[in-house]
């Protein structure tokens, strides 16, 4: 380059794969001081500087990335080369290094390695593409090796980073060398709030029935009860919570891929963790949300008109029973679908009628469930769980005010020593600990008091004599309507699975459905409806249901005909030719044009007077279209057989 030649424009691209190496490495500000050096030793201006602490060079997701992308490819370029460390700073995938290459290229933006010097020509065309095959190689490695670790680590019961579940927090469970293994724990000042999200989805607040995630979500936001963050609750979050199985102690590593694909089983690692609810609890939310799902139940299931829908199975396949009719319809009975689909081959079947099964059910749940004995013995083991867990929750909100007063007496023991004068209140340190002190004892207070008062609630929803004898006189009320029929969502809330064999029926409930519908305060728990709404006008994409004109042989077509408008004009045009046409009375004002002889004029209005005879429909082969138009123009024409057919039929 000569002295009067002007110098090349250059940037630098910086990239390190990890945020913890742009903060504790030296390789950020190695690439950066090699960079300069190379551009002062070929007299390049160094114009701008790209760094990209913490991004991965496998996809191009980084925005320092495309930012200079975005310049060396706009008109004019603010550079004409870019110099990284290496080619794997750029990219560690081949196809979209040469891609990139090439996109800047075109602009006239070159790009060099200082370690890798390469020229124009084929032959360092091929090796940059060689050692851009090398580092993707390289890279999957590096995840290969990256992820057994994590894998092992995660066997062993340690976590291996990122933000953990609401509920939990991490703590340092041993030291290995330098590294601090850590491990999760119950968090106590959210994990109440995990607990409180179960037991609405399951019992509900007291006065209400089960809620679904948009009632808990209504229920946790209006009464101040926010997340970690101290942000408002949202779907996501809380269906989350409710289908995460963490919370039941088994937490899952390496479940989905980058793009948030399911792997396969033996890939999953299930970690041991403290488990903030019980199983059972776990699988009758998983349960009970599956049931509403409307891709897996449709929602003539919940507002169908046949009772059973949904719960009646036959006992031989396990296969589900569905209506058939016979008579026209004046007979229905629950046959067996797969019977019905695939043949005797697949269950033998049988079918049974639909009113004699469904008063059988009812008569059933009358009186051998629905009486307050029966109920006692049926709901004595789900009682004594339910003291358990009441017990639990005593202890719980006994160590929760524990906690609460000892913050209480540790932040009054710091005020103390700022009153003696031996702490400084302006230290940050110290700032932040009362800050972190008051946070733990207002949290647990209130988490105490929310406790409290669920456990009050609970109790005044005790199960006693009466309240059975209540439940089931008012069960026995309401399952029958006063029209004659039954009330299906109560006949849910007592059973979720009726099974048809010879000669028996079985019906099959959950106790711990029939002791939380027992407590509920509204009697029954509450059945999500899907309703169809249609639209009062017209279909907007009609098919063929269109009426006929008033004129035989012609029929409306769809909007969207491409013989639509052509037919449109001839229908007007033939509904203003059949009207009847007045006839006008001489004129006696205006002379005629032409002199006529009285005898003439005399002759003319005697032959308009005569009546027309029409002509009888052809009973011939139809003529052609633009023959029949021509009819229907009221001309008189002739037809191949030689008669006369005159306006009054259109062939078409």
């Amino acid at each position: 380059m000569t002295a009067s030649s002007v110098p090349l424009r250059a940037a630098l691209y910086l990239r390190v794969s990890t945020a913890r190496q742009a903060e504790h490495d030296v390789s950020i500000p190695d690439q950066k001081r090699q960079g300069e050096a190379y551009c002062e030793s070929r007299g390049l201006q160094l114009v701008e500087t790209f760094i990209e602490p913490g991004a991965s060079a496998t996809n191009d997701r980084r925005p320092e990335f495309q930012r200079m992308i975005e310049a060396g490819t706009s008109k004019p370029a603010p550079f004409d080369v870019v110099v990284v460390h290496s080619f794997s700073r750029f990219f560690r995938d081949h196809f979209e290094l040469e891609f990139y290459v090439r996109k800047l290229a075109k602009n006239g933006v070159k790009l060099v390695s200082i370690t890798q010097e390469m020229g124009d020509d084929p032959m360092h065309v091929m090796m940059r593409q060689i050692m851009a095959l090398f580092d993707e190689y390289q890279s999957k490695e590096n995840a290969k090796h990256v992820m057994r670790a994590l894998k092992e680590n995660a066997r062993q019961g340690f976590w291996n980073g990122s933000l953990p579940p609401i509920g939990y927090r991490t703590v340092a469970a041993e030291q290995r060398g330098a590294k601090t293994k850590k491990k999760l724990e119950i968090d106590p000042l959210h994990a109440d709030t995990v607990r409180l999200i179960y037991r609405l989805a399951l019992e509900g607040d007291g006065t209400t029935g089960q809620m679904g995630v948009k009632n808990i979500i209504s229920y946790l936001n209006s009464r101040r009860i926010f997340t970690r963050d101290g942000g408002r609750w949202g779907i996501g979050q809380v269906h989350r919570i409710l289908t995460r199985r963490t919370y039941m102690g088994e937490h899952e590593f390496n479940k989905r891929s980058k793009t948030k694909e399911l792997k396969p089983v033996s890939e999953i690692v299930t970690v041991p963790v403290p488990r903030i609810i019980d199983k059972e609890t776990f699988e009758a939310v998983q349960k009970l949300l599956k049931a509403r799902n409307p891709k897996v139940m449709p929602a003539r299931v919940i507002s169908g008109p046949t009772m059973l829908t949904g719960l009646i199975h036959c006992a031989k396949c396990g296969g589900a029973m569905t209506i058939r009719t016979g008579k026209g319809g004046r007979y229905r009975y629950y046959a067996c679908s797969m019977k019905a689909r695939q043949g005797p081959t697949a269950c033998e079947g049988m079918a049974v009628p639909m009113e004699k099964l469904d008063d059988l059910v009812v008569n059933h749940l009358e009186k051998q469930l629905l009486q307050p004995e029966r109920l006692e013995t049926v709901l004595a083991a789900a009682l004594d769980r339910r003291e358990e867990h009441a017990e639990r929750r005593r202890e719980h909100i006994a160590e929760l005010n524990k906690r609460a007063a000892e913050s209480e007496l540790r932040l009054k023991r710091l005020y103390d020593a700022i009153e003696a004068g031996v702490a400084d209140l302006d230290d940050p340190a110290l700032k932040d600990r009362i800050d972190g002190l008051k946070a733990i004892r207002d949290q647990a207070k209130a988490d105490a008091e929310r406790a409290q008062a669920m456990l009050q609630n609970t109790g005044q929803k005790a199960v006693t004599p009466q309240m059975l004898r209540k439940f089931a006189t008012t069960a026995r009320e309401r399952i029958r309507l006063e029209s004659g029929g039954y009330r299906r969502d109560h006949l849910r809330a007592l059973a979720q699975r009726v099974e048809v064999a010879e000669g028996e029926v079985r019906i099959m409930g959950s106790k711990s459905r029939l002791l939380q519908t027992l407590v509920a305060g509204s009697g029954v728990n509450s059945v999500p409806t899907q309703g169809l709404k249609w639209r009062r006008e017209g279909d907007s994409n009609p098919r063929y249901g269109f009426p006929y004109t008033h004129f035989p042989g012609v029929r409306l077509q769809p909007l969207g005909h491409p013989s639509a408008r052509a037919r449109q004009r001839r229908t007007q045009t033939l509904r203003r030719d059949a009207r009847p046409k007045a006839r006008c009375a001489p004129s006696t004002t205006r002379p005629p044009l032409r002199t006529r002889t009285p005898k003439a004029h005399a002759n003319s209005l005697r032959r308009d007077a005569r009546p027309k005879a029409r002509c009888a429909p052809s009973t011939t082969r139809p003529p052609l279209r633009k023959h029949a138009l021509r009819c229907m123009q009221g001309r008189r024409c002739r037809t191949a057989g030689g008669r006369t057919q005159g306006a009054g039929r259109l062939w078409t």
